[in-house]
């Protein structure tokens, strides 16, 4: 999953980005309202997390735009403003929910949450040839035992789960599981790729994920 955050407060946004990436979400930062404008509507991602208050221009004007061109992609504003006429001024631009600073990072994780699973984007529990992901529980098993896996093998299992019977190019793996400014060098997927192979045979799931020649990987199978 790949979240865009537009915030120009440096703190908040490396602990946000600290937090999700704790979460096995791919993260990218912008720090205006311009730039993160231009790359909300050039990438792709499943939800948006947008200060109120941007140099550049506005979130609300960000949200406004941003609507014309991606309807049901979810957008959370955070924001200092708090009275009821700002709530509803918000949530009629466009975003989907509201947060106001301070927040708890626990509470806001639980709302993006919600918004995925609203969206479509977020789904509880995954499985495919004996492997069951609990993405609430953060556990993989296989066959009923639990496989240990680092934050990136586990997003990467996720993935490639949530696109299952779709080939995964590489490149596309790269946008939704390592963020937008990672080193175009896409050999780095196969090491991870091999990391999780071992972890999923050591536990009797080994021949989970097929490479496809050239091309990228893909899980088949119930």
């Amino acid at each position: 999953m790949r979240i865009l955050i537009i915030e120009d407060e440096s703190g908040i946004a490396d602990f946000l980005r600290e937090g999700l990436e704790e979460e096995c979400f791919a993260v990218d930062v912008a720090h205006n309202g311009r730039e993160g404008l231009s790359m909300a509507l050039i990438n792709e991602y499943d939800l948006l997390i947008v200060d109120w208050l941007l140099p550049g221009l506005s979130g609300v004007e960000v949200c406004r735009q941003f609507r014309k061109e991606h309807a049901q992609v979810p957008v959370i504003f955070l924001t200092a403003k708090g009275d009821l006429d700002d709530v509803i001024f918000g949530l009629e631009s466009g975003a989907n929910d509201y947060m106001k600073k301070p927040f708890a990072f626990e509470e806001l994780l639980a709302r993006i949450r919600v918004q995925l699973r609203l969206s479509g984007s977020e789904t509880v529990m995954m499985q495919a040839g004996g492997v069951e992901m609990n993405l609430a529980a953060h556990r993989v098993t296989c066959n009923g035992k639990d496989v240990s896996l680092t934050p990136k093998e586990f997003a990467l299992l996720e993935y490639l789960l949530r696109n299952r019977g779709s080939v995964c190019t590489r490149s596309r793996i790269i946008e939704h599981v390592w963020d937008i400014h990672f080193d175009a060098d896409t050999s780095v997927i196969d090491v991870y790729v091999n990391f999780l192979r071992k972890k999923l045979d050591g536990a009797g799931c080994g021949a989970l994920i097929e490479t496809v020649r050239g091309v990228g990987y893909v899980i088949r199978g119930e």
